[in-house]
Parts: C-alpha cells; structure tokens; sequence
C-alpha cells in the first residue's frame, strides 16, 4: 500500500520537501520484499539507492569543498567518508523517520528490517535520488544541507585514528614511534579492564582505560593529543 494522506503529508514535512510526482517517494519507500511479480528490484527502491548513492556523495563534496576552504583532498577524503558511510545514512534515515514509513513484505516488517541499519541507509539515499528526480539538483541539495549539515560541522566520531595521528605528529617532529605499556589489567576475565600509558622521548606520558588493550591504546593516544592541542582529524 502506497503512502499517502496525512502519513505522506507528514514526512514531506519532516524532509523539507514536498514530491511533484508521488510515485517516486513511494518507490523509495519500497523493498523489494514488497513487491509481487515480475521484475521486483526495478520496482523497488535500489535503483533510486544507486543514483542517490552518488548524488549524496556528489553534494556533500560540494558543501565539504565550501565548508574547509583551507582542508587538502586527504582531509576531505575522510569528512566525506565519515558523511557518507553507512552508520550515518541510517542515522538520518531515522531522523527523517523513513523505518515507519517504508513499504515492507511481512516477513521483513516482522524481522525488525525498519530498524536494520543498512536497509534504512539504503532508503535515505533512495530519498535523495527521489528529491533529485522530482525536483532537480537543487532540491536535492536543500533536503541533504538539511540532514546533513550538523554532522558535517561537528563529525560524530573521530576522522582518524589517534593511534595513527599520533605516530605521524611525533614522526613530524623527528620523534620515535609511540610506546605503548600495560600499566594494569583489572576486573574478571570474561570483561578485563586494562590500563595503558603511551610514551615519547621528553614528554609527558598519558594513560587511559579501555576494555581492551587496543582500546585502552587508541584512548591513551586521543589523551596524548587532547593536552598536546592536537586535533584527531588534523594533518601530522
């Protein structure tokens, strides 16, 4: 069953956008779970995920090249990665409220598909390519800066791994590479707790906690950083 009323009328409201040509925000909705007869993934929303997959990544690396005049091709590499991924199409996918109103075979809608991740990241680029279709590129550039632009301002995780930013920062100052040391390991076997210190010739060691050693090595590394004023995402 097709979206429509007041259920269409409020997610159009949410995105910002209201379609021309409704059979085209109903297609992005549809999985091919859904879909009866012939030809089922032409009359699903994959291959609006196909256009939208690129069309999102076309604008975000529009609003990036806006946004970091002065950031180098690798740094815009990573934002657009970090905007682009999985985890975070699913993440707007959520905030459009796309899982509620997606068309589902009941298989599917009883197995929790409106909460799996890649299917809901799956849809939020089907609404892209939709918005794109109906209403050109503008269109689609305003319901993507909608959805978009917080999390490219203030990324949600770290670009970079702070293990490896920190290797390059101390290699730029002619430095050894991190040591890293167990300081201690506490709490049972089966949810350890460990301890770690990283180290470098004539400065400050830092310690943090984590769950496991590697964990506890990325977390002693950002501690490194944070009080050498050294930004995760920057360049050595």
């Amino acid at each position: 069953m097709s979206l429509e009323g007041d259920d269409l009328a409020g997610l159009e409201a949410r995105i910002g956008y209201v379609f021309a040509d409704k059979a085209l925000i109903d297609l992005a909705l549809t999985h091919i779970s859904a879909v009866k007869g012939e030809a089922p993934r032409l009359r699903s929303y994959q291959r609006l995920e196909f256009l939208g997959d690129h069309v999102l990544g076309s604008i975000v690396s529009h609003m990036l090249f806006d946004a970091f005049p002065q950031a180098e091709e690798g740094e815009l590499s990573r934002r657009l990665a970090d905007l682009v991924r999985e985890e975070a199409c699913a993440e707007v996918a959520e905030d459009m409220g796309l899982g509620a109103c997606m068309r589902l075979g009941p298989g599917e809608a009883q197995s929790g598909a409106r909460k799996r991740r890649a299917i809901l990241a799956d849809v939020a680029e089907a609404v892209v390519a939709a918005a794109y279709l109906d209403g050109g590129y503008e269109a689609a550039h305003k319901l993507v800066d909608r959805f978009w632009r917080a999390r490219l301002e203030a990324p949600r995780r770290p670009l970079r791994d702070p293990k490896t930013v920190l290797q390059e920062w101390a290699q730029a100052r002619g430095l050894p590479p991190p040591a890293y040391r167990e300081v201690s390991r506490s709490g049972p076997d089966h949810a350890p707790r460990f301890l770690v210190a990283v180290e470098l010739p004539g400065l400050q060691t830092a310690e943090a906690p984590g769950a496991s050693k590697q964990e506890a090595q990325k977390a002693a590394a950002a501690a490194f950083l944070a009080r050498e004023g050294v930004a995760e995402g920057s360049e050595a």
